[in-house]
Formats: C-alpha cells, sequence, structure tokens
C-alpha cells in the first residue's frame, strides 16, 4: 500500500478547519446555516490560512441526530441549498486554495432512507441486520413496523439502522449473523464506492467518515473492518489517487495501518484528547474523568498521557499516516469552556499548531467562541448526559442582529447565539492585533513557512512540566506554558532568535514562561 505522504503531501502540510453547516453562515435568512453562507464566508478562512475546511453531514436527513441520520447520500439537504450549491463551494474554496472534506456516515442510515424502507418491507433482503427476536446488546434492537416484522440493529439512535457489513464470527445461535462475503455486505460495499465516487468526480478532495470502527459487528481487533478499510483504501489510490481518507475511530495505532490516511485523538476513545483540553466541563457526560488536563489554570495536569499516547501511535504507524488533533467537534467541549476564557488559549493553539499532528481548528475557536451550557435539546444533541449543543452555537462574524450569523428572528435561529455582551467576533478580532485570532492566524503562518514545524520534521521533548518544552527538526525550540502561575525550564541550546513569542524569554540556558504562554524560537547549536 502507498504511504499517505508520499501521496498526499498536501494532507501532510494541511491545517483543517472544521465546520458544523447549520452553525456557519446563514444567507437566506431563515435562521439556518448553509452552503451558500459558507462559500460567502470562504475570505476568511483563505485569510485565516486553513488549506481544507470539513463538513459535517450535509445530506438530505430528518436531523434526528444533526444530520447523521442520512436519507439521501447523494443529494444536498434543501435547508444547505442544492447539488449545485456544493459544487459552486467547492469551485469557490479551490480558487482560493482550500480544499472541501466531506462527512460519510458509512456505517448506518436513516430509517426514512429508500433502502431500509425496501428491507424493512422484504424479507430476505439483507442490507440491514435483521432478528426475529431482541438479542445482545439489547438496547441497540429495535421493533420493526414494517411488514417483514422482527427487529432490527441500530448503531446508535434508533433512528439509525445499522447497515450490514457482516460478523467477523458465527454464533449458531444467532443465525442472522451474515459473513462478511454474504450479498448484503457486498452490496453494502459496493455502494459506499459508488457514493464516494460521485462526489469525488464533482471534486471533493477526501472524506471523513463516521464511526469507521463499528461497520463489521463481532471483530475482535477489527481485523474484518481493517480489511474492508484496506480494500477501499487501495481502490482510492488506484481510481482518485490524491483524495483522503479519514477516520473517526479515535485509535491511530489500529486506524491507520488500516488504510486510513489520518485519525484522530477523540475524546470517547482514550485520554489523549482529554488529559490536554478537558477541565471537566462542557458536553462531555459520560467520558469526563475527573482528571486535570495540562492547560488546567491551577497547573494539576501532566502531559504524560498525551505523550504516551503520541509514541504509543507514531510506533505503530511508523510514518504511514497522520494524527489529528482537534481543538474541538460538534461532540466536544470548545477551548473556551467554563472557567477557562479565551485569553487562556493562545498557547493551547501554539501546542496544536507546532506538534507534529494534523491540527484541526473548530470553526469559532480561532476567536474564542465559548462552550455554552444550558442549551436546549436540538437534533439529537443531548445524548444521556452529553451535552453538544452547547458546542454547535452560531458563528458569532460581527457585532449585531445574531452577531451577523442570520438575518432571521433570534426565536428562528437553529441555536442561540452566544447572549454576553463581550462575546468575540471575527470583524472585532479582525481589528485587535492582539486578539486570539491574529496569534492563530501567525502560527498557521509560521507551520506553513517552517517546514521544522510541520507533521513530518521530528520531535524531542526537553521538559515534560510546566512549561512543557520540545525541538522540532534540527533548530525550533517551543516552549508552551498551560497554567495561571510563571515556569521555568532548563533549555541547553545555543542563541536563539524569536519567530512567534507570547509571555516566553529563552536565555542563559533557561526558558521562563509567563501564565498562559508560549514561544518559538530558531535556535543555533552549542558550540
Amino acid at each position: 500500500m502507498s504511504q499517505p505522504r508520499a501521496a498526499l503531501s498536501w494532507l501532510a502540510d494541511a491545517v483543517l478547519y472544521h465546520i458544523y453547516p447549520p452553525s456557519f453562515a446563514d444567507s437566506d435568512g431563515d435562521g439556518i446555516g448553509d452552503l451558500a453562507g459558507i462559500t460567502e464566508r470562504l475570505d476568511h478562512l483563505e485569510w485565516l490560512g486553513v488549506d481544507a475546511i470539513w463538513l459535517s453531514p450535509c445530506f438530505t436527513s430528518e436531523f434526528g441526530d444533526g444530520g447523521y441520520d442520512v436519507e439521501d447520500y447523494l443529494t444536498i439537504a434543501p435547508r444547505y441549498g442544492d447539488n449545485d450549491d456544493a459544487a459552486a463551494l467547492i469551485d469557490a474554496a479551490r480558487s482560493r486554495g482550500i480544499r472541501v472534506i466531506l462527512d460519510l456516515v458509512a456505517g448506518h442510515t436513516s430509517h426514512r432512507h429508500p433502502w431500509f424502507q425496501e428491507s424493512a418491507n422484504t424479507p430476505g433482503d439483507h442490507r440491514y441486520i435483521w432478528s426475529d427476536r431482541i438479542a445482545s446488546p439489547v438496547r441497540q434492537w429495535v421493533p420493526n413496523q414494517g411488514r417483514r416484522g422482527g427487529f432490527y440493529r441500530a448503531n446508535f439512535y434508533p433512528i439509525q439502522p445499522a447497515l450490514n457489513f457482516g460478523y467477523a464470527r458465527p454464533d449458531p445461535t444467532e443465525p442472522w449473523r451474515q459473513p462478511v462475503d454474504a450479498e448484503g455486505p457486498r452490496t453494502n460495499r459496493a455502494a459506499l464506492r459508488e457514493i464516494m465516487s460521485f462526489w469525488f468526480d464533482r471534486g471533493v478532495s477526501g472524506f471523513r467518515m463516521d464511526m469507521a470502527y463499528s461497520l463489521v459487528k463481532d471483530d475482535p481487533g477489527h481485523v474484518e473492518t481493517a480489511k474492508l478499510w484496506r480494500e477501499i483504501r487501495e481502490w482510492i489510490d488506484r481510481s482518485y489517487p490524491g483524495c483522503a481518507l479519514l477516520a473517526e475511530w479515535g485509535d491511530p495505532k489500529t486506524s491507520i495501518p488500516a488504510g486510513f490516511h489520518a485519525d484522530f485523538f477523540l475524546h470517547f476513545a482514550g485520554s489523549a484528547l482529554r488529559s490536554l483540553w478537558d477541565n471537566n466541563t462542557g458536553s462531555l457526560g459520560p467520558w469526563s474523568d475527573g482528571e486535570p488536563c495540562y492547560f488546567d489554570h491551577d497547573g494539576r495536569g501532566s502531559m504524560r498521557t498525551f505523550l504516551e499516547a503520541w509514541q504509543e501511535a507514531e510506533t505503530a504507524t511508523r510514518g504511514s499516516g497522520l494524527v489529528g488533533l482537534p481543538t474541538a467537534n460538534h461532540d466536544f467541549s470548545r477551548l473556551t469552556c467554563g472557567p477557562r476564557t479565551r485569553d487562556m488559549v493562545a498557547p493551547a493553539f501554539a501546542l496544536q499548531l507546532t506538534w507534529p499532528t494534523l491540527p484541526v481548528i473548530y470553526y469559532g475557536d480561532e476567536i474564542g467562541m465559548r462552550y455554552l451550557p444550558g442549551l436546549p435539546d436540538k437534533e439529537g444533541s443531548q445524548c444521556d448526559t452529553q451535552a453538544r449543543q452547547g458546542s454547535r452555537t452560531p458563528m458569532q462574524w460581527a457585532d449585531g442582529t445574531n452577531a451577523g450569523f442570520s438575518t432571521a428572528p433570534a426565536a428562528a435561529l437553529y441555536l442561540p447565539v452566544d447572549f454576553d455582551p463581550g462575546r468575540p467576533t471575527v470583524a472585532g478580532a479582525r481589528a485587535d492585533e492582539s486578539s486570539l485570532l491574529h496569534h492563530v492566524r501567525k502560527l498557521i503562518r509560521l507551520r506553513r513557512q517552517t517546514p521544522a514545524l510541520g507533521s513530518t520534521a521530528p520531535v524531542r521533548v526537553l521538559n515534560r512540566d510546566y512549561p512543557f518544552v520540545y525541538a522540532r527538526g534540527e533548530g525550533h525550540l517551543v516552549v508552551v506554558n498551560g497554567r495561571a502561575e510563571p515556569a521555568r525550564a532548563a533549555v541547553e541550546v545555543g542563541d536563539v532568535r524569536p519567530l512567534a513569542v507570547h509571555g516566553v524569554e529563552v536565555a542563559n540556558g533557561e526558558a521562563r514562561a509567563n501564565g498562559f504562554s508560549y514561544g518559538i524560537f530558531e535556535f543555533s547549536r552549542r558550540q
């Protein structure tokens, strides 16, 4: 199999920007963001310096789970526009040097999808997983309302029936378990390629695969699931070279050898991401472990958990893929959350944009938009104790009505705009050279101009505590202090030249860092 960094240099060098479509920009005044709105705001993303945008699902849906319940993979949801609007966005982004990546829900559909409607009423149709009785795990089996009767297996909510990609292990007590090469699984694998081809042919540069680990059931070690994705990857390399395959798996050491170009550290798979950003407030629900993170106001955290996970992934993948590090996402709390204010998060961006990772900026994090607690459920966002809606509020573009997101009445908005009169906006941050936005833009530009700060140059940790200090390549030094108290560390380098400094000084063999500070330097070796 080809090596992703050789075939996809654009991804290895990229900074991704994650957009939740209903909340980014509303072009037609109905209170919900749309593709034309994204197109109108591409100038901001070009100015910021991102290389690709990743859109959460924008296909036809009943929106029982924010669009992750797809009714038609080949048609843009009417509230976002139509396929011509998608083409216009792709073309306009390309003209600015920005690629478009779509979110593809590969493992399940909406219960309203024509495939499911046919299967629910047709005995012998095996595109989905059917049983004549409730099986284990009980909560995943849903009574069928169609003529077929019986029960179907759901992946997440009951409205999301699992597509049948087979079971890795047979069980004579569960005769509905089909092997991975049965007719139903073969049909679904073929359909997955047809969907991807449809959008690749229209200029899409890649897909982020939702719940990529979930396709083959009862699959110890994800052996059969990995075989499936390797086949997909080999097909992409042959038919659409240069297009990317990204995983929502949360386990890069497993998913990258399975054929993905990149996978993300995620809050629900291990604690690497939580050990950096999670201050035990916001959306986490059952995943919050109560442990302090490195970017903890009082400095109670540690880089140990993150570094162990990183080293494990690097060792397993041998440089054959990229580990994505998001600031947040549609499921996980923003950097600015709870007691952490936007004045505290610049060093988090410094780490993200100088560590050998695939950085992913969640929309609005670049201006310090905050996680908004206490909002009502919206389209399945309140999942048990996980309040995801707080990270999905409208983008704040300017002062005035609805923060420039929409001209609709406030009551018609997808979710409320942050009510804080001191809320940050893009316009306000652009005008303030000291704003978080300018820090982020400067860091992105520095990463692009300095290969040693990108995803492929080696990294060497010099101090694991506060401040966190590491060398990139042969001559670059990064100092990050994620707490309020100043910190010092011995640094044995030669002469230093500051490249981007915010409260850090390196002199006389020591790095001295103010609270919530960062510094990036070029250094010479000691003679």
